[in-house]
Order: C-alpha cells, then sequence, then structure tokens
C-alpha cells in the first residue's frame, strides 16, 4: 500500500466522524494517571531540554494539544483531517493547527524540541513505519524527544465500521509487538529512554505501550 492510498482513506473516515468523535474522546485530564504521568514527563523533558516547539502529530480535535500547552509547552497539532483540524481551530483558537501527513511532515530539518504521537500511527502500515519515524527524527534537533504511544499486538491487522454517534466509518489498524516498535525507532537513530506496556484494561482490547525516546546530540 502506498502512503497515498491509506492516507486518503484515514482522512476520508475521519472527516466523517470528526464532529462525533471530538464529542467523545476523553479530555486528558480524564485519563488514567499513569497516561497523565508519562504526558507530564515528556512535557518537563522537553522543556528542560529547550530545544524549540512540540508537533502533536495526529492532533485530531486538539485536546492533547491543548493540554501540552497547559504544561508550559510551545506545542501546535497536526492532522490529515482537514475537518478535525476545523474543529481543532474552533475549539482553541489561540492555538497553531495545521493539515499535514506524519510521512512528509512540512517542517524544517531539527525545527523541533519535541513530537508525540498519541494514538496517530496505528492506521500506518507497517511497511511505511520506517518512513514516519525517519520524519520524526528528522524533523526533531539533537537532545530532542519524541514520544509515542500506541496499542500493541503479535503483528494484527484489523479493518472495523466503526460508529461515533450516528456517522459510521471504516477504520484499518495495525498492531505490531512492542519490541519490533522499538527495535524500529532504535534503527532510525533514536534512543529509548524509557518504555511502559500497560495490560488490557478489558478483555477486548490491546495492551498499550508508551515509548520516550531521544535523539542523540
Amino acid at each position: 500500500m502506498t502512503d497515498t492510498t491509506y492516507l486518503a482513506a484515514v482522512r476520508e473516515s475521519y472527516d466523517t466522524v470528526a464532529a462525533d468523535y471530538a464529542a467523545t474522546v476523553v479530555a486528558p485530564a480524564e485519563l488514567d494517571p499513569l497516561s497523565r504521568a508519562m504526558l507530564a514527563a515528556f512535557a518537563e523533558l522537553v522543556q528542560a531540554a529547550g530545544r524549540g516547539p512540540v508537533a502533536d502529530v495526529g492532533c485530531g480535535p486538539g485536546k492533547v494539544t491543548a493540554h501540552l500547552a497547559d504544561l508550559g509547552l510551545s506545542a501546535f497539532g497536526i492532522d490529515v483531517s482537514p475537518r478535525m483540524i476545523e474543529l481543532a481551530r474552533d475549539a482553541y483558537p489561540h492555538l497553531r493547527f495545521a493539515v499535514g501527513s506524519m510521512t512528509a511532515l512540512a517542517i524544517d530539518d531539527h525545527d523541533l524540541g519535541g513530537i508525540l504521537a498519541y494514538y496517530s500511527t496505528h492506521h500506518t502500515p507497517p511497511e511505511l513505519l520506517p518512513a514516519v519515524f525517519g520524519e520524526f527524527h528528522r524533523t526533531l534537533a539533537p537532545g530532542g524527544y519524541l514520544m509515542l504511544v500506541c496499542r500493541v499486538g503479535e503483528r494484527e491487522r484489523q479493518r472495523r465500521m466503526l460508529a461515533y454517534g450516528e456517522n459510521p466509518a471504516t477504520f484499518e489498524s495495525y498492531r505490531l509487538p512492542a519490541d519490533t516498535i522499538s527495535e524500529l525507532l532504535q534503527q532510525t537513530g533514536f534512543v529509548v529512554t524509557a518504555r511502559l506496556v500497560e495490560p488490557p484494561a478489558e478483555e477486548a482490547k490491546a495492551a498499550i505501550s508508551s515509548f520516550l525516546v531521544r535523539k542523540p546530540e
């Protein structure tokens, strides 16, 4: 699958459900204690490094972007869905949001102090993940941090019809082992500084893995 093909499908699906998704998705303040702690640790490390602004890649309706700003970061959001970006701009007019793709970020080399990919890479076919991680590495300043959070599994591929409110849409997602993701990050040139794996809260769910990685000086 090409990046153009999968991005078009993701864009169409999230444009379809954007309003209902924004009303449904949990606000960061309502997340579990570990998730809040990981976001706070990421924000503190980025601030201490002082390398530049933070991109929330796959920001959706902007709730997490706004949370990062509340934690003291110069944060902005990027999402492939124009409708999601419209909603984010309406909800948080004081923040910057742009339509864009994580496979080709419209950001200069070494421009960012941090990147957050919060449940936003799971629609990416595994063969395209090295290109995505390469973009993260390219745009991060030396000494900058990336936090990646995703559900993990044993190389699972799912195609499901989900309904947020009255608007159903088809979503294709992939789950890789946490060790595989860690290896891909290291092959890209990142140093994995912390990794948290949380068992599924419900039988039908998958485990969650949070990766905190750093681009070497």
